[in-house]
């Protein structure tokens, strides 16, 4: 009995098209994970023809190699590698020029409205390679795929506690590996980020089209001898020629002489219809580029009321999605879900809100810039039941305000650097033409100019903005730095006040571990020896013990 295949995992449709070539179980393969390889290779090509064709090669290698799969073979995670190695060939072979033109033409084209976005995509690829291959494993299932926690542990062999932990590490490690290229974004802003642009869908047809194209290059082994993906690598012309040979062979003489006039003029068409295009496509791209600085000036103030709109829709409709599967077999009204879901929200907000009126030293002036959006996003996914809680929720309450007067800085210091060209301001008042939005004195006076050193674990230039010392909480509040070169970052600050203390703790690890950085902090307790280092280590504890 064929399978039902809206009900079968990856697998069982492997299964049945292996062992009885069954044409529809590859078709749900590639509509169900289509998403996931076309946007892994349109991030690293940067070329809509060339995803395509990247997309068809992996297809085309799992067609080939579908029986060979090893038992319990996690399929998102193949692709996923599969993708990436056959975007860095094509990466490889395409010339230099044209690649750059076609980075240009598409990063004007997409995605022009996400400012966040538009920093974290291309060192995305980047970033994900660096993680271990669990790690990556992990991240893939839970925003790539969208599963849950519970998926995501049962399909890695652990409890859902297991893969909570091991995801919120990745996506702390990813976050940590773009703060060090310059691109600051906070562990919840990247995970909805991920969530809503991660996974692309990909033009429609494709789908449909890779399983045709499969099926008529694996049918065919008679007429076309070649393999599958030999099959998919051709070009349209190539395709063409290969016909037109054939159609030719079982003609008389003349036909054959016609057929290769007409052919030959075709080609020359084509070819002179691709230098046309390539000359207008130059001349497009000069254009785009020549308005390009005018246009990223006025649309700055534009971009950002839109990324923040498209945030909060994202992270809305990643909320629904969970309230929906959290209801099937239990219940159907996912309006009524959604509006208890809603009403958690304000009823934390104002338990929050509270806890401030309670605790006045955790207050901070930078908290006047945070929009009721902000307060909805802290509390998100948060409970506030311990004092723990509370302490973690305002200090995501501090940061959020801090960065966002950390953001109107770096605004204010390129419009003084604009004004005054090769100086920095001596002092924060300096700044207050160039600001945007009302920034009080209260606000500047918690932040300070200091030498780049002051801060050694964000490189942002020589000299820096952040703020004085000590923070109100120093296990879970965060240092935001604003650099002379134009950049931004962040570190939390037990991390940095514990840096020179914790540094013997780390040698003594590794010279016991040929792994290197330890898994968890945990497994440094062994090695800290004096009062200070299990003071700090302590510290390290608590901020990671559990994430928000």
């Amino acid at each position: 009995m064929t399978m039902k295949l809206t009900d079968a995992d990856d697998l069982a449709l492997l299964a049945e098209y292996t062992s009885a070539g069954s044409q529809d179980a590859f078709t749900a393969l590639v509509h169900r994970h289509l998403g996931l390889v076309y946007s892994a290779a349109l991030r690293q090509v940067r070329s809509l023809h060339l995803a395509e064709e990247i997309a068809q090669s992996v297809f085309s290698d799992l067609a080939r190699n579908a029986g060979r799969l090893k038992p319990g073979t996690i399929l998102t995670a193949w692709l996923y590698a599969v993708t990436r190695r056959t975007a860095i060939n094509v990466v490889r072979a395409e010339a230099r020029r044209q690649l750059r033109e076609q980075v240009a033409v598409e990063m004007n084209s997409m995605h022009a409205t996400d400012a966040d976005w538009m920093q974290i995509e291309p060192l995305l690829e980047d970033a994900m390679d660096a993680l271990e291959e669990t790690d990556r494993t992990a991240v893939l299932l839970r925003f790539f795929e969208n599963k849950s926690l519970r998926e995501v542990g049962e399909m890695l062999g652990t409890s859902d506690d297991t893969a909570r932990k091991r995801v919120n590490r990745a996506v702390e490690r990813l976050r940590e590996f773009l703060a060090r290229r310059g691109v600051a974004v906070a562990t919840p802003g990247l995970v909805l980020l991920m969530s809503a642009h991660a996974v692309q869908a990909a033009p429609a047809g494709l789908a449909t089209t890779l399983s045709l194209s499969i099926a008529a290059a694996l049918a065919g082994p008679a007429l076309f001898p070649a393999t599958a993906a030999t099959a998919f690598a051709m070009t349209t012309l190539q395709k063409t020629l290969i016909t037109a040979a054939v159609l030719a062979s079982v003609g008389s003489a003349l036909y054959e002489a016609s057929q290769t006039s007409q052919l030959r003029n075709r080609l020359q068409a084509l070819q002179q219809s691709d230098t046309a295009q390539l000359q207008q496509a130059e001349r497009d791209r000069d254009a785009a580029l020549a308005g390009l600085a005018a246009a990223q000036t006025q649309a700055s103030q534009t971009q950002q009321e839109l990324a923040e709109t498209l945030r909060l829709r994202a992270e809305v409709a990643r909320l629904r999605a969970e309230v929906q599967q959290a209801a099937q077999g239990k219940a159907r009204n996912a309006g009524n879900l959604t509006e208890s879901a809603a009403m958690t929200w304000v009823s934390r907000v104002t338990r929050l809100r509270q806890r401030l009126e309670q605790v006045p030293a955790a207050r901070i002036p930078e908290m006047q810039l945070l929009s009721e959006e902000d307060w909805l996003a802290v509390v998100n996914g948060r409970a506030l039941d311990t004092e723990l809680d509370f302490r973690r929720a305002l200090s995501a309450l501090r940061g959020a305000g801090e960065a966002k007067l950390a953001s109107a800085m770096q605004k204010a210091l390129r419009g003084f650097s604009r004004a005054n060209p090769g100086r920095f301001p001596s002092e924060l008042a300096q700044l207050q033409p160039y600001f945007d939005a009302p920034i009080t004195a209260a606000m500047l006076d918690r932040w300070r100019i200091a030498p780049g050193t002051a801060v050694p674990m964000v490189g942002v230039g020589e000299t820096i903005i952040t703020q004085k010392l000590p923070p109100v909480d120093d296990v879970f509040d965060t240092l935001y730095v604003v650099g002379s070169g134009g950049g931004q970052g962040a570190t939390d600050f037990v991390s940095m006040e514990t840096r020179e203390v914790m540094q013997a703790v780390f040698e003594a690890y590794q010279a016991a571990h040929a792994t290197g950085q330890p898994p968890d902090f945990v497994d440094l307790q062994p090695y800290a020896t004096t009062p200070e280092q299990q003071a700090a280590l302590q510290k390290l504890l608590l901020r990671h013990s559990t994430s928000p």
